[in-house]
């Protein structure tokens, strides 16, 4: 069984936030991330501090179960991660979420919550790698805690729940 763990934790999806603007959304990803096993990236600059209690509240316990790494630079995370596919999260993408096959090495980028990502940022992505949460028609967008749960808990299911609470399995 432990084998299997570390096999499963070595081998975490990646939530990547570019310059998170509101700490309680941050938080709730940090929660998040824990219960799915992921593992969250942040991109400065954040528009606050990490000891925030915003932050802390939303997080509750959770921050000791999650890793979170923070980078001075885009660049910074993916020269770091070259071999790991990573996907865009855009409204203004034309492939949905649910069109591609994970992998558990693979990285989910996300824009700051006034205005996405931008445009340079996108523009770095084959179309294939972009990929949108569909909505209907007029609205702008999702709240990104809400984004980042689609996605992460989409990717999760395909990689069968990997690592998941054996309670119901007993």
């Amino acid at each position: 069984m432990a084998g299997r763990i570390d096999r499963v934790l070595k081998s975490r999806f990646h939530i990547v936030l570019f310059r998170p603007e509101i700490p309680y959304n941050t938080g709730n990803i940090i929660r998040l991330c824990a219960n799915v096993g992921a593992e969250l990236h942040l991109i400065r600059p954040l528009g606050f501090e990490m000891d925030e209690a915003h932050l802390r509240r939303a997080a509750l316990d959770y921050t000791d179960l999650a890793i979170v790494t923070e980078y001075d630079s885009l660049e910074e995370y993916l020269v770091k991660y070259s071999d790991r596919r990573l996907f865009a999260i855009s409204a203004r993408a034309a492939h949905y979420y649910t069109e591609v096959q994970y992998k558990s090495t693979d990285s989910f980028i996300f824009g700051p919550e006034s205005v996405g990502l931008p445009d340079s940022i996108l523009q770095m992505f084959p179309n294939e790698q972009k990929l949108v949460i569909p909505m209907m028609p007029d609205n702008r967008s999702l709240n990104v805690a809400n984004a980042v749960s689609i996605v992460a808990y989409e990717a999760w299911r395909q990689l069968g729940f990997a690592g998941k609470s054996i309670l119901r399995d007993l």
